[in-house]
């Protein structure tokens, strides 16, 4: 087994990065499924 290679620090960048992405991920879930209700009544 070799040792795995080293992760660089998360930095405050990094965490800000993948905040926006989630919450755009989210956001696009959220209104598909609002979408979906919507069109079904």
């Amino acid at each position: 087994m070799t040792e795995p290679a080293k992760k660089p620090p998360i930095t405050p960048m990094r965490i800000a990065l993948w905040v926006i992405v989630s919450g755009v991920g989210l956001f696009m879930v959220i209104t598909g499924i609002v979408g979906v209700l919507v069109k079904a009544q």
